[in-house]
C-alpha cells in the first residue's frame, strides 16, 4: 500500500475543520456517558503523537469517582483565589468571573502524565533537550484534543493548580509527572470562538506578525517564494 498519496479534499479539510473548530471548553458540559468505543478512539489518538525517541512517555488516568474530583477541584478553587491576586486590578474582577474548568460538570476526567524514567536515561532526541519527553506528551494532548472535537467531544484543559499537590492527590509515582489534567464530555456546544477572546481578554495576534524570515525579528520577504507566502498568510489573516 502506497501511504505518500494526499489527503483527498474532503479529508484535508476535515482536518482543518477540526484543528479550527476545537475549543477550551469549561461550562457546556452534559451528563451523558461517553461510549467506550468513543472513550478508546480518542485514547488511540492520544498513544499514537509523535515522540522523542518513540519513548511514548504519556500514561492516562480516567477518573470518574466523584470523591477524586472534588479533591482536585478543592485545589482548584485554591489556586484559582491565589492567582487571581497576580492580576492588575482592572483585570482580577474579570478573571474571577470567568468560568475556568468544569471538574464536577463532566461525566470523567482524564489526566495525561509523562514518565520521565521511561526507556532509560539516554533517549534519541532527549541528549541535548531533556525536556523533549515533556513536549511529546503535549503532542499527545492535542492528538486526543483534536480526535475528540472530531467526535463531537469537548475537553477542557484545566491548568490553575499546585502540579505538586496534583501528584500527591492522584498518588503519581517519583518520575511521573502531570501534563495535562482534562474535563472530557459532550457539551450543549462548542463556541464560535474561543471564550477567552470572545470575553475580551486577549485578541487573536496577526499571523503575519509571527512570521519571520532566516532571522528573528526580520518580517520583510527575501525572495518570491516568500512573497507569495506573506501573501496567502494576510488572505488568511482577513478572512478569519
Amino acid at each position: 500500500m502506497n501511504n505518500n498519496y494526499p489527503f483527498s479534499i474532503v479529508e484535508r479539510d476535515a482536518v482543518y475543520k477540526a484543528i479550527f473548530e476545537r475549543r477550551d471548553v469549561r461550562g457546556e458540559f452534559l451528563p451523558d456517558e461517553i461510549p467506550a468505543e468513543v472513550l478508546a478512539r480518542v485514547l488511540n489518538a492520544a498513544h499514537h503523537a509523535p515522540s522523542v525517541g518513540f519513548m511514548q512517555p504519556w500514561d492516562f488516568m480516567v477518573i470518574r469517582s466523584k470523591a477524586v474530583r472534588q479533591n482536585i477541584h478543592k485545589l482548584f478553587t485554591k489556586a484559582h483565589a491565589e492567582a487571581a491576586e497576580m492580576f492588575e486590578e482592572e483585570k482580577r474582577e474579570t478573571y474571577r468571573n470567568l468560568k475556568l474548568e468544569g471538574i464536577l460538570e463532566s461525566p470523567l476526567n482524564l489526566v495525561i502524565t509523562c514518565d520521565r524514567s521511561r526507556t532509560g536515561p539516554v533517549v534519541i532526541g532527549r541528549t541535548h533537550m531533556e525536556w523533549m519527553d515533556l513536549y511529546s506528551s503535549v503532542c499527545a494532548v492535542q492528538n486526543l484534543w483534536l480526535a475528540a472535537r472530531s467526535e463531537g467531544v469537548g475537553v477542557g484543559w484545566v491548568s490553575i493548580m499546585d502540579p505538586d499537590a496534583l501528584t500527591k492527590t492522584l498518588a503519581l509515582p517519583e518520575n511521573v509527572v502531570p501534563i495535562a489534567y482534562l474535563c472530557v464530555g459532550y457539551v450543549s456546544q462548542f463556541h464560535e470562538k474561543p471564550e477567552l477572546e470572545k470575553a475580551g481578554w486577549l485578541p487573536r495576534m496577526p499571523l503575519e506578525d509571527l512570521v519571520h524570515f532566516d532571522q528573528w525579528g526580520e518580517h520583510n520577504a527575501a525572495c518570491d517564494q516568500d512573497l507569495q507566502l506573506l501573501d496567502r498568510v494576510n488572505k488568511l489573516s482577513s478572512d478569519s
